[in-house]
């Protein structure tokens, strides 16, 4: 199945797409079959999604051919691959909804766009029983007239599968789909990709969390700078193999061994809480000590690092940076007492998507790359930017090259490489490895490693939970807004820590 198109099935062949300064794809060939799930992976920067964005019509000036069920395809634009039965759903789905129309028009959206040219009346109440024909389809309870922004993330991603279904869809492409979701909000997710599958139509799977690719996937096909490296069943090529095949070499130890010598406590609360869901919480962190912050999505994990950041209102409590009281009330005065957040949601807090990356490396520090009455030095910024880039790893031609043309993972080097050369005192890391492939996993790991042996505090908050027993020294449990444990990390295990995280194990 794997070595020739079916007639059921659609095949790119050769695709090569370039950027300034960057092939993105060379020579690439790729074939997936309706009625199967077929995993895409590769490190960040492989091309996986620049590959998806072609084939969905992103890009239009790739070279190479396309075709679905056995004919040529000539897709150019979003609409030429939607009429060919081929849709996306993108890992932001903030950006693919429109918040203030319903579930139902963001359903049905496709449809009423294409015939507002002839003066469509919109008969409103069979948009909606369209729309709940959808979910009732795919089992989905979701209110058609609820508007789109008092969804959950998971809702959010439902309500897009279910446009892409609301049409005659005949290849699915999900592109990290469960990177913001919950166990049981994945579980469901896969129970609909199954579902879909059985209907007959084709899944294309990326994600970088291999566990559930063979879960849920019959066919892999792995991508390595731009290029194709290796295609079969998955049952043919064991997990050890798909991580050769990403990073060109074996995986070593992914955490790095390291000694922990904690100092003096560098941030400590008592009773912290905000006018949200954090109550009562209390802890500490040391100078060079790594502490976990476990807990299920939805657990108040972000809401904690927003409102150490200064970035949350009505925060009750004290907090005491080196032992001295503070009051933190904007984000601002958080980075002037020396702290740092990574967040969760990237491109959206934690760097400027448009901007060029050395822009966004010295974000934080503009006073040392300036000269006198303020004005900024280019030559310093440079130099700056360039020497981090080389110490991260950044994977990029240039300094100048805008921040959205990066890979996620290269991005969130991005995101963290501006808070060093702040040289903070108290780094909180929000879910640091979402939407990241293995390597640049191990070199966030690496990263963290350094940053607690050169007398950093570092919060890492997590629903990994092998990555919080992997890299932290402590754990504090959340669960529903408070701490509900703490625990020694060389004392617990996974198992342990999920007890916690799930309610249970409370007195």
């Amino acid at each position: 199945m794997m070595k020739q198109a079916a007639r059921d099935g659609l095949e790119m062949r050769n695709i090569s797409i370039a950027f300034p300064g960057v092939q993105a794809l060379s020579e690439v060939d790729f074939t997936a079959a309706r009625g199967r799930t077929h995993a895409l992976i590769g490190a960040n920067g492989a091309g996986k999604s620049t590959l998806m964005k072609v084939l969905a019509g992103a890009y239009d000036h790739y070279e190479g051919e396309i075709r679905v069920d056995g004919e040529p395809a000539r897709i150019r634009k979003p609409r030429d691959a939607k009429d060919l039965g081929i849709q996306i759903v993108y890992q932001e789905v903030d950006t693919a909804l429109i918040g203030y129309l319903s579930v139902a028009e963001n359903i049905m959206l496709d449809q009423t766009v294409s015939g507002m040219g002839s003066r469509q009346v919109i008969r409103w109440r069979k948009l909606h029983q369209a729309a709940q024909a959808v979910l009732d389809r795919l089992r989905v309870a979701i209110p058609t007239r609820k508007l789109v922004s008092e969804l959950t993330l998971a809702e959010k991603q439902m309500v897009l599968i279910a446009r892409a279904v609301a049409v005659d869809c005949r290849y699915l492409i999900l592109d990290e789909p469960t990177a913001p979701l919950s166990s049981s909000e994945t579980t469901r997710l896969f129970e609909l990709v199954r579902q879909l599958r059985d209907e007959g139509v084709g899944i294309i799977f990326i994600s970088h969390r291999l566990p559930e690719l063979y879960e849920i996937c019959e066919d892999i096909t792995v991508m390595r700078d731009g290029r194709k490296v290796a295609s079969a069943a998955l049952a043919e090529m064991d997990q050890a193999a798909v991580v050769q095949h990403m990073l060109g070499q074996r995986m070593e130890q992914q955490f790095p061994e390291r000694v922990s010598q904690p100092g003096d406590i560098a941030m400590e609360v008592e009773r912290f809480g905000d006018d949200g869901m954090l109550r009562d919480i209390s802890l500490y962190l040391r100078r060079g000590e790594v502490i976990g912050l476990a807990g299920l999505v939805g657990a108040g994990k972000t809401e904690l690092c927003r409102a150490l950041f200064g970035a949350s209102s009505g925060i009750t409590g004290e907090l005491r940076l080196q032992g001295r009281a503070v009051r933190l009330r904007t984000p601002h005065q958080a980075v002037s007492q020396g702290l740092a957040l990574i967040p969760e949601e990237r491109r959206r807090e934690g760097i400027f998507v448009h901007d060029p990356v050395g822009a966004n490396l010295t974000a934080a520090a503009l006073s040392r790359y300036s000269r006198a009455f303020g004005w900024l030095s280019p030559s310093r910024e440079r130099q700056a930017s360039a020497a981090m880039i080389g110490s991260l790893g950044i994977k990029t031609p240039s300094e100048r090259t805008l921040v959205r043309n990066l890979s996620g993972g290269n991005q969130q080097k991005v995101a963290i490489g501006k808070w060093l050369l702040a040289d903070s005192e108290v780094y909180l890391f929000d879910e640091p490895t979402k939407g990241v492939d293995v390597g640049a996993k191990k070199d966030i790991f690496e990263l963290i490693a350094d940053l607690a042996a050169r007398g950093k505090s570092v919060l890492y908050a997590s629903s990994e939970l092998s990555e919080i027993i992997g890299i932290t020294d402590r754990v504090y449990v959340m669960y529903d807004g408070r701490i509900v444990r703490e625990l020694v990390t060389a004392d617990t295990d996974e198992e342990e820590l999920m007890v916690y995280c799930t309610g249970g194990g409370q007195a």
